[in-house]
């Protein structure tokens, strides 16, 4: 079969792989989609590929993409029948560590004690027509969802859920949104879903149209108008309850905090870079709660998907471009400009 791989400095080429066999306790996994992620970015750019990024040793060419969705195609003589069975809809979660760890044991694979896989970075991942995984690491695609929105829940949108619940946003809550790239515009659709008010923000006149489809409320643009004052002016002078940061940039993560209400929760998830905060007046003295949220757990992933579902969310709408494999280069050319929208590889 023939699998994409990044090579770093803006190239990636079509490879050939043996088509994948299962092991004892593994599951083969005919993909149906596998969506384009931001952080893929990170290594279609970089010079040294995964283990330039220190994300664990890289032994030969990987296959990218880490949204998987799809069909189990062949399970090994050890997977349990209760586990999965040839032809369920899957999508899978992302990671596999030592499975008895206390993270592995509660879903959160990502952070295993002894160190993880990050399929698409330092295992095979999903821009091909097999992937092999261990059954654990499955998910159920309930039957009322498409295998775009499984790819779609896998990681961007699986991860904008995961922050909603990290900050326990609820009905009646104003939201403040930083950035509407895929993540930010997932957790503009989701809040709206959840009956929460968004204030959407980005830099993109173009992104902010889109998040005023997905439901956003107010939209500011930080190039025209001060954020703070706007998101305050928008909340008769208190700031939002909740802010999240999807940006990963210094000034996002800065107006999450400053946005947020006194005894408010904001939240980063976009990753890398930092961000510098004058403690008293925007932390202390606010009684401010900030909190990290990064991924989520096998758990949440189900659940978000079944949120979705039981909700008619149409997460399909992320997508503004949908490819096939041998057109992976023109793909990822379009994807990193970060113009556009979601792209979705369909086999």
């Amino acid at each position: 079969m023939r699998g994409v791989t990044f090579l770093g400095e803006r190239k990636l080429q079509l490879m050939e792989f043996p088509d994948p066999t299962p092991g004892p306790h593994d599951v083969v996994v005919e993909i149906k989609a596998s969506g384009m992620c931001g952080s893929d970015l990170k290594f279609y750019r970089a010079s040294g590929g995964a283990a330039s990024l220190g994300l664990g040793k890289v032994s030969g060419p990987v296959i990218a993409g880490h949204e998987p969705c799809g069909v189990v195609a062949a399970i090994g003589s050890a997977v349990d029948e209760r586990t999965a069975h040839v032809g369920d809809r899957v999508m899978v979660h992302h990671y596999a560590g030592c499975g008895t760890c206390q993270h592995c044991r509660t879903g959160w694979s990502q952070m295993c004690s002894s160190g993880s896989t990050v399929y698409g970075a330092t295992g095979h991942g999903a821009h091909a027509p097999y992937m092999k995984v261990p059954a654990y690491t499955l998910v159920p695609l309930p039957d009322a969802l498409g295998f775009a929105t499984g790819a779609a829940i896998s990681c961007g949108t699986g991860t904008a859920y995961q922050a909603l619940r990290r900050m326990n946003l609820a009905g009646g809550d104003t939201i403040a949104v930083v950035g509407q790239g895929p993540v930010g515009l997932s957790a503009t659709q989701l809040a709206t879903a959840m009956g929460a008010r968004v204030i959407a923000l980005d830099i993109s006149a173009e992104r902010l149209n889109r998040a005023k489809e997905f439901g956003a409320d107010a939209l500011i643009n930080p190039n025209t108008d001060d954020p703070t004052a706007a998101i305050r002016a928008l909340t008769h002078g208190f700031g939002a309850d909740r802010t999240l940061d999807t940006s990963g940039t210094a000034d996002g993560r800065l107006v999450a905090v400053r946005g947020a209400r006194p005894w408010g929760i904001a939240c980063f998830v976009g990753e890398g870079g930092d961000v510098t905060i004058d403690v008293s007046p925007q932390m202390l003295r606010k009684q401010l709660t900030i909190i990290g949220s990064w991924t989520f757990s096998t758990t949440i992933q189900a659940d978000g998907a079944r949120f979705i579902a039981d909700n008619k969310i149409d997460v399909e709408h992320l997508f503004t471009d949908r490819w096939k494999l041998d057109q992976a280069d023109a793909a990822y050319k379009l994807f990193d400009r970060q113009t556009s929208g979601k792209g979705v590889f369909l086999m």
